[in-house]
């Protein structure tokens, strides 16, 4: 994935309508464009084909099952045109590297520690574990929490140069100047951007606060 201005817009609309406006407004902004269940369950796969002639696509699905299942819906994703999907490590080796290798070249990127204050109960103490998996898994990078800045810098010493991506930016408190000097490449932000009346001058101003546009 190619960055720009560091930013990804996680677009957890459940209007088909608003979610395509809002992608069409912030599209020169963001490096690409993350769904998640609300707006597939709502507006069905086809929006992922949509999104994807205006910007990349993430599929933030958290694949988490056996390895046979998890290269089913990686394909499935893979024929709509996303460019990257987004999966669980805790369920193993064998199930991570399943969904690397029916990618095809589209990113995997695997979570190890998650944003909320509930990651902390439990992703945050096997993360080092989990980063490693990805690691050896092949994938293309991992999440990791934009609201612990220093979780991030822990995990960049594990993963060498894979992609960091980051969520936790705007209303849940994290800061995206914080993140990116700790070592993430991507920053995420999502309600930040699109509940704001004005969606482009959102996003504007978190890639000047990510400051590498």
């Amino acid at each position: 994935m190619n960055r720009k201005t560091g930013l990804i817009l996680a677009l957890d609309e459940t209007s088909p309508e608003r979610a395509l406006w809002v992608a069409s407004e912030v599209r020169k902004y963001v490096d690409a464009i993350k769904v998640n269940y609300p707006l597939v369950l709502s507006a069905g796969m086809e929006i992922v084909e949509k999104l994807s002639d205006m910007a990349p696509v993430i599929c933030d699905f958290k694949v988490a099952d056996i390895p046979n299942t998890n290269r089913l819906i990686v394909e499935q994703v893979r024929k709509r045109g996303a460019s990257g999907i987004i999966v669980h490590a805790f369920v193993g080796s064998d199930s991570l590297r399943a969904c690397v290798e029916a990618a095809d070249g589209m990113d995997v990127f695997a979570v190890t520690e998650m944003s909320h204050p509930g990651g902390e109960e439990f992703t945050a103490k096997f993360a080092d574990d989990l980063a490693r998996t990805a690691v050896s898994a092949g994938a293309s990078g991992i999440i990791a929490p934009a609201t612990r800045p220093e979780r991030i810098e822990h995990l960049r010493k594990i993963v060498g140069n894979l992609l960091i991506l980051s969520p936790g930016v705007g209303s849940q408190g994290g800061s995206p100047e914080s993140a990116i000097k700790a070592g993430a490449d991507f920053i995420i932000v999502g309600r930040t951007i699109y509940k704001s009346k004005n969606p482009a001058e959102s996003a504007e101003n978190m890639v000047r606060e990510i400051g590498l546009y």
